[in-house]
């Protein structure tokens, strides 16, 4: 016996449906598609996103209003009473420690320290702007501050 001489067990091989060829095969005319419209077309995809069948769609129904912008520095906002909750004593406070715990979120590029709240005991603050009360009570609890300007972008 060669494997040429091999057939598969019957009923495991279907011929295809040929749709298409004609109204007596039982697939013709429409060939399973239904009646007519979207689904009946070739490439009968689904839309894209928000389309509403020709209607004008929700998003540019709606008002759009006001103005974004698109050079805006986002910049993560620290109270007082965070930080003494968050950092020990001596510790270092800048931004990529409080992205690290947290208290910034990963597309903030600057840190401001606001005078929300009391610190009691000393920290070593390197924020881009720290307010005046906050700069008040932070050396007042024996702590110190080292602004850091960035570099402007040209």
């Amino acid at each position: 016996m060669n494997l040429f001489e091999q057939n598969a067990p019957a009923g495991a091989t279907k011929k295809r449906k040929r749709i298409g060829r004609g109204e007596s095969s039982g697939q013709g005319k429409t060939a399973g598609r239904g009646g007519k419209g979207q689904t009946a077309r070739t490439g009968k995809g689904k839309p894209a996103a928000g389309f509403e069948g020709g209607q004008m769609p929700m998003y540019r129904r709606m008002p759009k209003r006001g103005f974004v912008n698109k050079f805006r520095i986002a910049c993560a906002e620290l109270n007082l009473d965070i930080l003494g909750q968050a950092f020990p004593a001596q510790s270092e406070v800048n931004l990529e420690v409080c992205q690290a715990l947290g208290l910034a979120r990963g597309r903030d590029q600057r840190l401001r320290i606001l005078g929300r709240g009391e610190i009691n005991h000393a920290v070593v603050v390197r924020a881009h702007h720290v307010t005046g009360s906050a700069r008040a009570k932070i050396e007042a609890a024996g702590g110190r501050i080292e602004e850091s300007h960035p570099v402007e972008e040209s």
